[in-house]
């Protein structure tokens, strides 16, 4: 019945709102409607959309898993269920091969500067895997650590922990370390934490606060590997049923929805990192003599991995330089950039 619903929708809907000079974003979020992405980005920029349209645009809301799970976001955009939505491209192994590089591991506490940084790529590398939508702005995430039930105080100590990654190029880094990369669902870590059946996870502070890990987990070790490859994207069909002005308008604010609401930057960032340390998590950092072999080791995974997708046919190499050349641009530490892919 759910699915007949959505089709139904799907099928009347334009006839509805496209053949007016009013239009109605139908946005869809795997976030979870409490979340910091939900209540501080995604909402605001919904909210300024139709400030700055004077009410010609106005929305609603599909966030967690109204519409379809996390790995489906993309489709359900693409396929009409929603007008514009969030994906991660790292959810869908194999579907988004070079976007792959933007979960390198960097330095970013900010999502406005980790946008600015998959935006450009986007232009310079990635537009070919983008065909079916529009993309609106893609990103790499905030940097992500590793949020482990025992303490974790250097690499040596993260050999044999089954931890949880979202895939991709986390995968790699995980297995390069000596630990045991688990993919699974976000909402099913709690559950497994608790029951045992994995030592740990890696991502990024927001969603530790999100999904209440900080009720099962107690040490932080903040080694950056990065998170997953994100965005906005727009169906094709309701992009160009807008007007040009209005399409210049949600551009203009969704390019970079971090930055014009304010949500999730630098300064948002250091608030979570605090209010997780008052959740009683431990924070500990890499020793300083053990950041050399880390840089060899995930630069050692970015030039296989390039390798890989280069007898492929792919321009991974590009991808890779782009990336840290952006990155670079911005004063963003990449400790797997390599000084040159041979």
């Amino acid at each position: 019945m759910k699915k007949f619903l959505m089709v139904l929708t799907f099928l009347c809907y334009p006839l509805l709102a496209y053949g007016s000079s009013k239009f109605t974003i139908r946005f869809s979020t795997w976030h979870v409607p409490t979340s910091r992405e939900v209540q501080t980005v995604w909402i605001p920029m919904l909210e300024e959309i139709k400030k700055r349209s004077q009410g010609r645009i106005d929305y609603q809301l599909f966030a967690g898993g109204a519409l379809g799970k996390g790995p489906e976001h993309y489709d359900i955009v693409r396929d009409g269920l929603s007008d514009m939505g969030y994906f991660t491209a790292t959810w869908t192994p194999g579907r988004f091969p070079l976007t792959d590089v933007l979960s390198l591991p960097a330095w970013f506490e900010g999502k406005d500067l980790s946008t600015e940084v998959g935006n450009a790529v986007f232009k310079r590398v990635l537009q070919r895997e983008f065909q079916d939508v529009k993309v609106l702005e893609l990103n790499p995430c905030i940097q992500s650590f590793f949020w482990t039930k025992r303490q974790v105080k250097s690499l040596n100590d993260l050999k044999g922990l089954r931890l949880r990654t979202p895939g991709g190029m986390q995968t790699r880094m995980i297995k390069a370390l000596g630990a045991e990369p688990i993919f699974m669902p976000l909402g099913d870590v709690y559950t497994a934490l608790q029951m045992g059946t994995i030592d740990g996870l890696v991502t990024c502070p927001p969603l530790v606060l999100a999904y209440n890990l900080f009720e099962v987990v107690s040490n932080c070790f903040m080694v950056t590997l990065g998170c997953v490859s994100e965005g906005v994207v727009a169906n094709l069909r309701f992009w160009n049923s807008l007007p040009e002005d209005l399409r210049a308008l949600v551009e203009a604010v969704a390019s970079n929805p971090y930055k014009v609401t304010g949500g999730l930057t630098k300064k948002v960032y250091a608030e979570i990192l605090e209010e997780l340390k008052g959740r009683g998590i431990r924070f500990e950092t890499l020793p300083p003599h053990e950041d050399p072999l880390w840089r060899q080791k995930v630069q050692e995974v970015t030039k296989q991995w390039a390798e890989e997708l280069e007898k492929k046919g792919l321009p991974a190499r590009e991808a890779v330089k782009a990336f840290c050349e952006e990155c670079k641009r911005r004063r963003v530490d990449s400790p797997a950039c390599p000084f040159q892919l041979k």
